[in-house]
């Protein structure tokens, strides 16, 4: 095992990653407690204030807990797997099996939970939308995504606004690579107008069956009719 000193850049990520090693090869197992910061920083050759932030990312990841008074201690050798470490290996066919379930529970809350604030935003969200199709596939699948999560925002729900913001990062890679794939906005550059069209004036209505039957019949084949994306 490596005991020298560190380079000089970037540190926290060193002694963290030097930390990390020595927890994952049996130096400190689970439940041993670590020695103190003026030990470590010593051993790694660097300051205190290191040491202090690579525990904290430890921490994180699930690897030790700072008990008040006692010190740290391990409580796992190996990272924990957390909901967005899981979101960005996932296939995007994965997320959107769990995004349509999100979305389609949220649109029939927000028929019913809508503001006048909400539906103003929905209707300037499908105008960015339908502005989007005359630029590229990113450009449109920010537009698209920006519009899903106004219509999940009205729900007025943060568990269900915060899911559905996780969601993003993996949704916005895929539909963009599936878009250039696919090449299916080269047909249609405002594909999936009509929904979008159908969900707004369903939730400014007040229509919770409607809103949740319009937007289910949109997300439950991501590849649309062709092996392709509904947006």
């Amino acid at each position: 095992m490596d005991t020298g000193p560190l380079r000089p850049s970037p540190l926290v990520e060193q002694a963290a990653a030097r930390l990390r090693a020595r927890i994952a090869d049996g130096t400190w197992p689970v439940g041993a407690k670590l020695p103190g910061e003026t030990t470590l920083a010593k051993e790694l050759g660097v300051g205190r204030s290191t040491v202090r932030e690579a525990l904290r990312a430890l921490a994180g990841a699930g690897l030790v807990r700072p008990r008040q008074g006692a010190g740290v201690f391990v409580t796992a050798t190996a990272p924990v797997d957390d909901f967005p470490a899981r979101l960005r290996r996932a296939a995007v066919t994965d997320v959107y099996e769990v995004r349509a379930g999100v979305e389609v529970h949220a649109a029939r809350l927000a028929a019913h939970r809508r503001t006048d604030e909400d539906i103003a935003a929905l209707h300037a969200a499908l105008a960015a939308r339908r502005a989007a199709a005359e630029g590229d596939d990113a450009a449109f699948v920010d537009a698209d995504i920006a519009f899903h999560a106004v219509v999940v925002d009205a729900a007025h729900n943060v568990v269900l606004s915060g899911l559905f913001a996780q969601f993003v990062p993996v949704l916005r890679k895929g539909l963009v690579e599936l878009l250039a794939l696919t090449g299916l906005r080269a047909r249609d550059p405002n594909h999936g107008d009509a929904a979008h069209e159908a969900v707004a004036q369903a939730v400014a209505d007040g229509d919770a069956d409607l809103a949740a039957a319009v937007l289910a019949k949109e997300l439950q084949d991501p590849f649309g009719q062709a092996g392709q994306p509904e947006g």
